[in-house]
């Protein structure tokens, strides 16, 4: 039976009427009889009793009835499933960062997904995770690369890599040539510090720090959202700081980044970043993304957990 010989006979049975069902149809009435003959023939029975004045079902045609509905219904029902992961396939993947991710985690990842999959377009979003978290809740995004977030139902996240603190020193400072940087060797130096109202998790791992070590936070520093502004004051002399390791791609003249002397403090949630996700809608690019991630050396060490 074709699909198209089944889908004649259901327009015939719900007009009894050979013209209007061509009508529906789109076809000419003698098309469409030929079509109910065919499978007529293959099933060896009559689907329809025929008189010049009305068309009724046989018992065989009314047996036939239920089936070719479900049948054609699960037809269309694949069609859309696979015209819609067709489309998903050619849309962009929406992605959104925090500046961390976005400066630091992200550009040999993307490199390496558009070298997996070229036909995938990306599309990058940076933000703080405070706008990042709804737009991923209302569909807007498919992945977002932010820090541990509160537990919510049906959000799954998977941590990538622990970030750490280096010390950022004007190039002529006393300490610019040390190897090592002991924190207490900072702790008189004018610290230039992000914001702790907008930049909450950049400032509790500095702080953090200092605790580790029994030190006080040193204060009466700058202050400075973005790490290029942060880089820039250290280069022009105004202080030193502590940034994450992938700041030190910011190739700025006057500026050397030298690792601290102390012991790498416990895992904490400012330092840690990941990538979060909804999966109970279905996205085979931002899947596609997650596997090339898995892959990866970094990504291969970390399990997921979703967050309930």
């Amino acid at each position: 039976m074709e699909l198209r010989q089944l889908g004649c006979f259901l327009a015939v049975a719900e007009e009894l009427h050979f013209g209007r069902a061509a009508a529906r149809l789109h076809m000419l009435p003698s098309a469409l009889g030929r079509h109910v003959r065919l499978l007529e023939e293959e099933l060896g029975a009559p689907l329809f009793r025929r008189s010049t004045r009305q068309v009724a079902l046989t018992a065989a045609g009314a047996a036939l009835l239920p089936d070719a509905r479900a049948l054609l219904d699960r037809a269309a029902e694949a069609a859309a499933r696979v015209r819609a992961a067709a489309r998903a396939e050619t849309q962009p993947l929406r992605i959104g960062a925090i500046d961390s991710a976005a400066s630091g985690l992200l550009p040999p990842l993307l490199y390496a997904f558009h070298q997996a999959h070229p036909q995938v377009e990306t599309r990058l979003w940076e933000e703080k995770s405070a706008r990042l978290l709804p737009m991923l809740a209302a569909g807007r995004l498919e992945l977002i690369f932010i820090r541990p977030p509160q537990p919510s139902a049906g959000l799954e996240f998977l941590p990538i890599r622990q970030e750490v603190l280096l010390a950022a020193l004007p190039r002529g400072h006393r300490l610019a040539n040390r190897r090592r940087i002991p924190l207490p060797a900072l702790a008189a130096e004018p610290l230039i510090l992000p914001p702790q109202r907008s930049r909450p998790h950049s400032f509790a791992l500095v702080a953090h720090a200092f605790a580790a070590a029994g030190l006080a936070l040193p204060q009466g520093g700058q202050e400075a959202a973005e790490k290029q502004t942060i880089v820039n004051l250290v280069a022009a002399g105004l202080g030193v700081a502590l940034v994450p390791d992938w700041t030190a791609q910011l190739r700025r003249p006057g500026v050397v980044y030298r690792p601290l002397a102390e012991p790498a403090a416990p895992a904490r949630p400012e330092a840690m970043l990941g990538v979060a996700w909804m999966p109970d809608r279905a996205s085979p690019a931002r899947d596609a993304f997650l596997q090339v991630l898995r892959e990866r050396p970094q990504g291969a060490a970390m399990n997921s957990r979703r967050e309930a």
